[in-house]
Parts: structure tokens; sequence; C-alpha cells
């Protein structure tokens, strides 16, 4: 039986590699901190979790074993991150690293979290520039994507065969920072209007956490030093999402599409790019990767998490931390109210 280690294997990529690979046959083992987090569906399917703290060698040694057809590492944010994957690759037949789209810039050394929006010429390829390597916080906006390339150049130097994934807005169960969240609130609050900056046409590709394993078991097959985006077939605006996510939960609501004229706190979504951000996916697909979905069929099963997860009271924090500017209600039905006074031409 195939064996395939996944490090960090217990959030949104990790247990959606782990549930593919299992339910085609292998052996999969999947390392965490904790047991408590590991998903029940993985266990009962056979998926074997180990304890081992990304940062401790001797515990990640241990989990290793005799070695793996297949090594994953969906927790790798950092130079001393790539270091102590190294001498596990050097075990396996082929190995995942998952770094992030966030590593590119545009022609200006615009990247994802800089305070300029990026604007790219068309997909963004392999080959597109990336931002210089660093070391510093990598959980700050700058450090982030500097830390993802410092750990990309240690793995790909070593000339061991290690891919670099670099996904865009994941998206699947489990997921810390559910972008859908955005709009399954307001399915969940009831609200009749839905407000969209930049007339909803904002667009960054997402990617699925299952469209990710799909690649991964390409390069399990494959085996190779190299780089490869991987994104969902298709882009949707900020606008097709939100109607994805309103017809799957049954909602109507009135589309706002704002324009420069509306107040810039109105309207924010995930997605709000003034110019499309959207990944190559030819040198995957010329590797024999193909998808298991598009944007649409693979979403439903976050959403219908988020829904379960709310009802059962667990998403309070998300409104006070990354969204909180989405939920603005006082003030958008204030804006609301006062156009369509003007509307009826009252004052």
């Amino acid at each position: 039986m195939t064996r395939a280690l996944a490090l960090g294997g217990t959030g949104p990529i990790g247990r959606e590699i782990a549930r593919r690979l299992s339910a085609a046959g292998w052996h999969v083992d999947v390392t965490g901190r904790n047991a408590a987090h590991m998903p029940p569906e993985l266990a009962a399917g056979g998926v074997r979790f180990i304890e081992a703290d990304r940062a401790d060698d001797t515990q990640l040694r241990t989990a290793l074993g005799d070695g793996a057809d297949l090594l994953v590492d969906c927790i790798c944010y950092t130079a001393a991150d790539a270091r102590l994957l190294l001498p596990l690759a050097k075990n396996a037949t082929s190995t995942a690293l998952i770094s992030s789209r966030a590593v590119y810039v545009d022609s200006h050394g615009n990247h994802a979290n800089s305070d300029v929006q990026p604007s790219f010429d068309g997909p963004i390829h392999e080959t597109q520039p990336t931002m210089a390597p660093g070391d510093m916080d990598y959980d700050s906006r700058e450090g982030y994507g500097a830390n993802k390339v410092a750990a990309e150049r240690v793995a790909l130097d070593s000339g061991l065969p290690i891919t670099v994934v670099r996904p865009s807005l994941v998206h699947g169960v489990g997921a810390a920072c559910p972008r859908e969240w955005v709009f399954v609130k307001r399915v969940l609050d009831r609200r009749e209007a839905v407000l969209l900056a930049h007339q909803g046409a904002g667009i960054v590709q997402p990617t699925a956490a299952a469209n990710i394993a799909a690649l991964v078991k390409t390069i399990a097959a494959r085996p190779g030093t190299r780089i490869l985006n991987c994104a969902d077939p298709d882009a949707p605006s900020a606008l097709e999402i939100s109607r994805v996510v309103s017809r799957h939960l049954g909602h109507t609501w009135e589309e706002v599409l704002l324009d420069e004229t509306a107040p810039d706190t109105l309207g924010r979504t995930p997605w709000d790019s003034p110019c499309p951000v959207v990944l190559d996916m030819s040198a995957a697909e010329d590797l024999g990767y193909r998808p298991a979905g598009d944007y649409a069929a693979m979403v439903t099963a976050e959403i219908d998490w988020l829904v379960d997860t709310a009802r059962a009271g667990s998403w309070s924090r998300m409104d006070a931390s990354h969204f909180s500017l989405c939920f603005d209600y006082a003030t958008e039905d204030e804006f609301l109210a006062r156009r369509r006074r003007t509307e009826a031409g009252q004052p």
C-alpha cells in the first residue's frame, strides 16, 4: 500500500488531501499538535493521526519513519520550516510544499498584502516575479509572502523532488478564514440586500482544497523539482460568488452594485480587486492535472459547514476580526434608506 504523510494535515488542505488519498486506497498519516483537532471523518476513514510539532525535528523524523511515497507540507511558512523539511524529503519519493499566490508581485512590486493592490497584465504564470525572500514575522502583511518565498527557495535549491504549489484564496471545510462567510452570514441574518463594491466585478481566483488535493495526487505520480500554480478552473466575480452562496442556501436578496460614488467602507468583500487576479494553470495541466470541479461545485461543502458551525454558535469571533468591515448593517441600512428616498424624489 502506498503511504502518504501530511504535515499539518488536520487543516482544510491537509484533510482534503488525506480524505481523497485514503478513498483511493492510500495509507495516510497526518500530523498535528492536538489530536482533538483531528476531523472525525478522517479517523473513520482509516487516516492515522500522529502527534508532532512542526518545529520539532525529532518528532517529524519519527512521524516519517522509514519513509513515504508522498510527503505533503501544509504548514511550511519560513526558511527554517523548509530546512526541517529537507531531511524528510530525502526519504520521500515525491514531496509537495504548499505555498501561496501571495508571493507574486506586479511590475510595480505590489503584492496581495500591500497597501496598493497589484495589477497584473494577464493570467499569472509561475515565472512571474515574486517578493524578495525575508525572515520578518511571517504572520504580518509584508512578512507572509516574503517568508513563503524564502521557504520555496530552500526547497527548490535542494535539488530534491519537491514541488512548490501556489494556491489562491483557498476554500474548504475547516478553513480558519472562510471568506464565503461574508455572504453566508448575510443569508443567516436574512438580509434583504447585498451591497457589492466595484459593482461586484472584483475577481481574485479562488482555489478549492479539493483541487489542491487533485494536483497533489498528480505530483505523487510525477515527482519533480518545480513550481505549480493551483486554482479552480473558473474565476468567478464577487457578484457571481454571492449568487452561488445565496442560491445554494435558497435565499434571495436585492443586489446593490456600488460604484465609486458610494462610501468606500460599503460592499467590501475578499474579492475586491480593481484588476483581475487569475492564475495560469497550463503547467499543471501539462503535467496531467485535472481539477476535481469548478468553484460552485466545490464550495458547497464549505457553505454547509459554515451554516452548521454558525448555528452551533462558533462564529462570533469572525465578525469582530477578519470580516468586521463586511457587517456594518447600520451604515448599510442608512445608505439604502437614503437611496430609496432619492429615487422617490424625497428629501
